[in-house]
């Protein structure tokens, strides 16, 4: 009976039941494949979580690797420190107190043979107040105008220069030479400036310092108790230095070509690494405050503060960097995806720009077809050329990140100006 039921249904009835089981077979064949999104989905969301956690360790990583590990960054980082007035009284401080300590007066100018008396006579004859005092202002002010002097600019540098390889042993755990490592603390000698120090005093009169003997005494770089703990890692960051960046691309990457809703996954990937670069700049910014509270007191806050400023500068600026980069890219993703937020910044956009050129008779002619037909790959140029003058620059600054930012939608701007496919447009009334 079913069967003659079957065949007694005419054509028209047999193709729609057909297309039923068929379209009933397909919906059973993707069930099994339901929780393929899903799982898609958690692998794309373990990727880009992955790499906004190394971010953080992928600049320091990079900062160890080219500002610690390379002889000429190092000593560019470090040379301005010469000109800084903290430092520069820093210095003086140190060096006019390791003078004073091995300048024992009365002793000296008892020996001053009687050639050199009258020089020293008319050196001493200016100063006021007791002999040892006066004596040590002489002293502090010899040193001020040294330090203050090129001289000290080329001494600085040449120290640090011959230093860089003994601060990579301080930091790999065997100090020595100019640099040591002693107790968590990271110090640099400052002899060859003492010694230019007592020449000069030698030249102003007081010629009984060139009896002083070699002293040798330190000047702080960095002292904290991590510094003791930064051995044990600083040799590892040297190595992944180059490699731990690619990595964090390459995870960032897989996680949004894995994602299901890739711009919503580009989006969310540049927002996370951006968001993992601020986290290092407030450590960086918290860490200085509490630094600098947990210093000796012998040690100059001021100076001490400037050099942490030096160091962590490269730092700062990859911060800098990769929040700026992880924003561009969100906004360029968000912008030219189909979601209704967007497109109604985009029509406003084009909306305001365009009524600037109708309101002012401007047509593009040529230039504006060809600008039309090739509107994607002008914007997305601006974009990685902005983006390429950030990350060429030297330390970008926030002005300079913004000057950047200024000139890209300005020129955005004017391809938007340009763009006319010469589509007739509503006359602007009079």
């Amino acid at each position: 009976m079913e069967a003659d039921g079957s065949q007694s249904q005419s054509p028209e009835a047999r193709a729609e039941l057909e297309a039923l089981r068929a379209r009933v077979a397909a919906l059973e064949a993707r069930a099994p494949a339901r929780h393929r999104p899903r799982a898609r989905s958690f692998f794309a969301v373990l990727l880009i979580v992955a790499a906004a956690v190394l971010t953080p360790l992928s600049i320091v990583s990079t900062w160890a690797n080219n500002q610690i590990g390379d002889t000429d960054n190092y000593v560019a980082m470090m040379a301005p420190l010469a000109s800084d007035p903290d430092v520069q009284s820093a210095v003086t401080d140190r060096v006019t107190d390791a003078v004073m300590k091995h300048l024992d007066v009365k002793a000296l100018l008892a020996d001053v043979a009687p050639a050199d008396r009258p020089v020293v006579d008319k050196a001493l004859s200016r100063l006021s107040g007791p002999l040892t005092t006066g004596v040590s202002d002489f002293v502090h002010g010899t040193v001020e105008k040294f330090v203050a002097s090129d001289a000290f600019g080329t001494i600085w540098t040449d120290l640090n220069r011959a230093a860089q390889s003994a601060t990579l042993k301080a930091l790999s755990g065997s100090g020595g030479g100019t640099v040591k490592l002693t107790n968590d603390t990271v110090t640099i000698d400052l002899a060859p400036v003492i010694d230019r120090v007592k020449q000069r005093l030698v030249d102003r009169g007081l010629t009984v310092a060139a009896k002083i003997p070699a002293i040798h005494t330190d000047f702080t770089v960095l002292t904290s108790d991590s510094v003791g703990k930064a051995k044990k890692w600083f040799r590892a960051l040297q190595i992944i230095g180059f490699w731990l960046p690619l990595v964090t691309v390459v995870l960032a990457a897989g996680g949004v070509l894995l994602a299901v809703r890739r711009r919503r996954a580009l989006v969310t990937a540049a927002l996370a690494i951006a968001a993992g670069a601020a986290v290092l700049g407030l450590a960086v910014w918290v860490g200085r405050a509490f630094y600098l509270d947990s210093l000796p007191s012998e040690v100059s806050q001021p100076a001490a503060g400037s050099v942490f400023d030096s160091l962590a500068g490269p730092v700062r600026a990859l911060v800098r960097l990769m929040v700026t980069l992880g924003i561009v890219v969100a906004l360029t993703a968000w912008l030219t995806g189909g979601g209704r937020a967007a497109t109604r910044v985009k029509t406003m956009w084009s909306g305001g720009i365009g009524a600037v050129r109708d309101a002012a008779g401007v047509t593009g002619g040529p230039v504006g077809r060809w600008v039309h037909r090739a509107r994607l790959w002008l914007n997305w140029t601006v974009v990685v050329v902005a983006a390429a003058v950030l990350v060429a620059w030297d330390r970008p600054t926030g002005l300079v990140t913004v000057w950047i930012a200024l000139c890209a939608l300005f020129a955005l701007a004017v391809i938007e100006f340009l763009d006319d496919d010469s589509t007739p447009h509503l006359a602007v009334p009079g």
